[in-house]
């Protein structure tokens, strides 16, 4: 007796779903492992579940780290220089923030003042007035 053929649509019943996703998986990782030990092929498999639980298979003769620096010279492309680059933008943007933060902080303590002008001068007289009204608000 052959099997009928499914026609590939999403599974509605969330059981159903998660019971062919891991019968499924399971058969992807054992077809990547007869690749591997076949034809001595370095395969690596990530999945991430609908739940978001994360799945792999990595050849067991390679690394993960050794399987994306391989990709990389294939390709001839650098997945971690755009991510590294992100993120010495972002600390550039922090390290400003927390230098004008410093400032401020400074010339609430009296220090600093020479960089203001007369209006500045006058804001944070307006500032220190608020603050110390609260102050005695809830004294």
């Amino acid at each position: 007796m052959a099997r009928g053929k499914i026609q590939i649509k999403r599974i509605e019943n969330t059981t159903n779903r998660q019971v062919t996703y891991s019968k499924r998986r399971n058969g992807l990782f054992k077809k990547a492992n007869e690749l591997t030990v076949l034809c001595d092929a370095k395969v690596s498999i990530i999945m991430f579940s609908s739940t978001g639980k994360l799945h792999e298979y990595i050849s067991p003769s390679t690394s993960t780290k050794h399987f994306f620096d391989q990709y990389q010279m294939t390709l001839g492309v650098d997945l971690w220089n755009s991510h590294y680059e992100n993120m010495q933008e972002n600390l550039k943007k922090l390290k400003e923030v927390n230098k004008n933060l410093r400032k401020e902080i400074r010339q609430r303590m009296g220090d600093c003042l020479i960089d203001l002008n007369m209006e500045d001068l006058k804001l944070l007289e307006e500032e220190m007035d608020k603050a110390a009204k609260v102050v005695r608000e809830r004294k």
